[in-house]
C-alpha cells in the first residue's frame, strides 16, 4: 500500500532519524538517490547538460549535492540560483566537483533536463516572478522535481487559486514516503512518475504514524477480494439487488447489472422497468427477480423513478451504493440513509449535492470527498483520474488504476453494479468502494490494451482482473 504522509509527519520523522546520524548523512542519502535517478534517465553523464533551479533550504542542498555527485560523473551542471542563500555545504560541494552558478543575465547552455529545487515540501502554492522566469527559460526541456513539484499544495493536492503558476514535472523524486500531492490530483498529473528514495532508517526507513491517505495495489486488493470457500453457496457468498435502469436510460439498467453479475456476488437480483427486465434475462439469464438481498445498487439511469427506487432500497436497511439520479434524493427521508451507504458522483454530481461548482469540486476534490463524507454520513466515491474513496472518519484511498479510455459512457453504471456486489459479499463500504474503483480501472486496462473500448467491455473484463491477482500477490 502507497501512504502518503503530511509535511507535518514528515519533519518529525526525519528530524527523529536526523537524531540518530551523524550530521549531513540524512541529505547524502537522498541527494545520492536522486542523483542516481537523474543519471538513469539521461542514460549517460557524459557531455550532458543539467540545470538546476534552486532555492533556499534543504530542498536546493539536496539539488545541489546531487548535481555534485552528477559532475563528477561527467555531467555540465549549471544553477539558476533564486536564493540569495542556497545551502552553503551543497553549494560549496557543487563547486569543488566543476559545477558552476549562472550569473545574473547569463544564459547558460541548453540543457538536457531540469532539477526543480525551487522550494520544498514547506513551499505554499504559487510561485515568484523569478522561479516563474527561470521555468521559461527552459520550457520544453524534462524536468524532475526534487521532493514535490514547486508551487504545488504538498497536504492538499491543490494548485495555486486564480491560476498561478508551478511546476509540471516529468518526474518527482521524494525520499522516505509519498507526499499527499504525489497521490491526490490535480498536483499528482503535475508529479508525473513518482519515485521514492528510501532513506535507510534503524527500522528500514522513517518511522511514520498511520496515513490517512493510501492508495492500494495490487497485492492489498488480492488480499480484500472475498473469495469462496468449499462450503459457500450462493446465497452465503451474497445476494446484490440492482434497481437500475428506465425506459429513457435502459442501458444503464443492463450495465448496472453487468457490472453486478461479475461474479463476486454469488446471485443478482433485478428489479425495476419491465422492459429492462426482459433485457437483463436475456442477455444474463442467471439474473432472477424480486426477494431477499444483502445489498443494492440504486439509481443508474433511473430518471424521474429515482427517489421512489432510492426509497424502496432503503426500507430494507442493507447496505447499499447510490449512483447517479438517486444521489439527488440522498437527504429526502431524514435520518441516516441505511446501516452502510457509498455514494458514487462525479465532479459535477457531488458539486449539486454540495451547492458548490464544479470547479470547485476539481480544484479540490480531496476536500470536497471529504467534506461530503462527513455531510452524509457515508463513504463517498469520487470518480475522476485518481478517483478518491473518503470514509466517514477523513480516511482517504486513491485509485490510479484504470486508463484514460475509461472516461465512456457507461463506465460508472459498471462501477456501481460492482461495488453493490462487494457489499453484498461482505467488504465493508469502504473497502467495497476502493476495491470496487481499483478493480473497475484495472479491468479497463486489460479490454482497452492501449486502444477505445466501451463500458460493457469494462464489465466482461472483471473476471480477469480478478483472476490477475495471483495468489501471490494474495500473500505479498
Amino acid at each position: 500500500m502507497r501512504r502518503a504522509h503530511t509535511v507535518e509527519e514528515i519533519r518529525a520523522a526525519e528530524a527523529a532519524l536526523m537524531a540518530t546520524l551523524p550530521e549531513g548523512a540524512l541529505m547524502e542519502r537522498a541527494s545520492t538517490g536522486l542523483a542516481h535517478h537523474v543519471a538513469d534517465l539521461l542514460g549517460s553523464c557524459y557531455g550532458r547538460t543539467v540545470r538546476l533551479l534552486v532555492g533556499s533550504g534543504d530542498n536546493g542542498g539536496d539539488a545541489l549535492h546531487a548535481g555534485a555527485v552528477l559532475a563528477r560523473r561527467g555531467c555540465r551542471v549549471e544553477v539558476r540560483a533564486l536564493s540569495e542563500s542556497p545551502h552553503p555545504a551543497g553549494l560549496a560541494a557543487l563547486r569543488a566537483a566543476g559545477g558552476r552558478v549562472l550569473e545574473a543575465g547569463e544564459a547558460g547552455r541548453r540543457p538536457d533536463l531540469v532539477l526543480d529545487a525551487i522550494v520544498g515540501i514547506g513551499g505554499r502554492p504559487g510561485l515568484r516572478a523569478d522561479a516563474v522566469a527561470a521555468l521559461a527559460e527552459v520550457a520544453g526541456v524534462p524536468v524532475v522535481a526534487v521532493d514535490v513539484p514547486s508551487g504545488v499544495g504538498v497536504d492538499t493536492g491543490e494548485l495555486p487559486d486564480g491560476g498561478g503558476t508551478h511546476v509540471t514535472a516529468d518526474v518527482t523524486v521524494t525520499f522516505g514516503t509519498h507526499r499527499v500531492c504525489h497521490l491526490v490530483d490535480p498536483a499528482a498529473a503535475a508529479a508525473g512518475a513518482v519515485h521514492v528514495v528510501g532513506l535507510g532508517g534503524p527500522s528500514g526507513d522513517l518511522a511514520l504514524p498511520p496515513s490517512a491517505v493510501t492508495a492500494l495495489q495490487a497485492a492489498d486488493v488480492a488480499r480484500l477480494v472475498p473469495r469462496p470457500g468449499g462450503a459457500d453457496h450462493k446465497y452465503s457468498r451474497g445476494v446484490v439487488g440492482v434497481r437500475a435502469g428506465s425506459a429513457r436510460y435502459p442501458g444503464a439498467g443492463l450495465l448496472c447489472v453487468a457490472g453486478a453479475a461479475s461474479g463476486l456476488a454469488g446471485m443478482v437480483r433485478y428489479v425495476g422497468d419491465d422492459v429492462v427486465g426482459d433485457r437483463v434475462r436475456s442477455q444474463h439469464p442467471e439474473v432472477v427477480g424480486a426477494g431477499r438481498v444483502q445489498a443494492w445498487a440504486v439509481g443508474s439511469g433511473t430518471d424521474a423513478g429515482a427517489r421512489r427506487t432510492l426509497q424502496e432500497a432503503r426500507a430494507d436497511d442493507v447496505p447499499l451504493v447510490v449512483d447517479a439520479d438517486a444521489l439527488a434524493h440522498v437527504t429526502d427521508f431524514g435520518g441516516p440513509l441505511a446501516s452502510a451507504v457509498v455514494l458514487t458522483p462525479h465532479a459535477g454530481e457531488l458539486a449539486t449535492m454540495l451547492d458548490v461548482s464544479r470547479g470547485e469540486v476539481e480544484a479540490r476534490p480531496l476536500a470536497s470527498a471529504r467534506r461530503a463524507a462527513e455531510t452524509f454520513g457515508a463513504v463517498v466515491l469520487l470518480k475522476g483520474r485518481r478517483t478518491l474513496v473518503a470514509d466517514r472518519d477523513g480516511d482517504v484511498r486513491v485509485s490510479a488504476s484504470g486508463t484514460p479510455w475509461l472516461a465512456t459512457a457507461g463506465a460508472g453504471d459498471v462501477l456501481t453494479g460492482l461495488v453493490g456486489a462487494l457489499l453484498a459479499a461482505g467488504l465493508t463500504p469502504y473497502d467495497a468502494a476502493s476495491v470496487g474503483a481499483w478493480l473497475h480501472g484495472s479491468a479497463a486496462t486489460l479490454a482497452s490494451s492501449g486502444g477505445p473500448l466501451v463500458a460493457g467491455e469494462v464489465a466482461r473484463a472483471i473476471p480477469a482482473a480478478v483472476r490477475a491477482l495471483t495468489p501471490g500477490a494474495a500473500r505479498g
